[in-house]
């Protein structure tokens, strides 16, 4: 059974408590170790309208998860801003992909955005190559933007232009 992308569901949650405990996740998010359920119950419970949590499940199992906000500023409205975490043995594997192309055909066809941004790690090569393969750019750098595993690392700002409106 091939991998889907679909809506979270209440019931997804704890996987994906257990996704962010993940070394991977960790090392390329904000996420801190040992997230707790009650957490993530809180953070993905009720989320707003403008607010879309994907996840790629592959035989009953969540292997990816995405997130994805339209910005709320009056001035900002065209633009969406995303993260996103793949479960450590399924990376390279096609997952990031599957979600990141749900975004897009969502953002692009559905709720009419001109601009997608998101942040990355310097150091996290695989994905900024995946970026760039879906049109993202490198429009800025951040020095020490985060605090991760005992030393500051640098990230990343890119951003992708809808297709036919830019």
């Amino acid at each position: 059974m091939p991998v889907t992308v679909r809506p979270m569901t209440p019931c997804d949650i704890p996987a994906i408590q257990r996704l962010y405990a993940l070394p991977n996740a960790q090392s390329g998010t904000l996420q801190l170790p040992l997230p707790s359920l009650l957490m993530w119950e809180k953070r993905l419970s009720n989320l707003p309208d403008d607010v879309y949590c994907l996840v790629a499940e592959d035989n009953g199992n969540i292997v990816g998860q995405l997130g994805f906000e339209t910005n709320k500023h009056v001035r900002r409205r065209h633009v969406g801003e995303f993260g996103m975490a793949v479960h450590d043995d399924h990376i390279g594997k096609g997952i990031g992909g599957l979600l990141i192309t749900a975004m897009i055909d969502l953002a692009d066809n559905w709720i009419n955005l001109r601009r997608i941004e998101l942040t990355v790690y310097c150091d996290n090569e695989a994905a900024i190559s995946l970026y760039r393969k879906f049109g993202f750019d490198i429009e800025g750098r951040s020095t020490e933007y985060a605090f991760r595993n005992g030393e500051y690392v640098d990230a990343y700002h890119m951003a992708r232009f809808h297709p036919k409106l830019h």
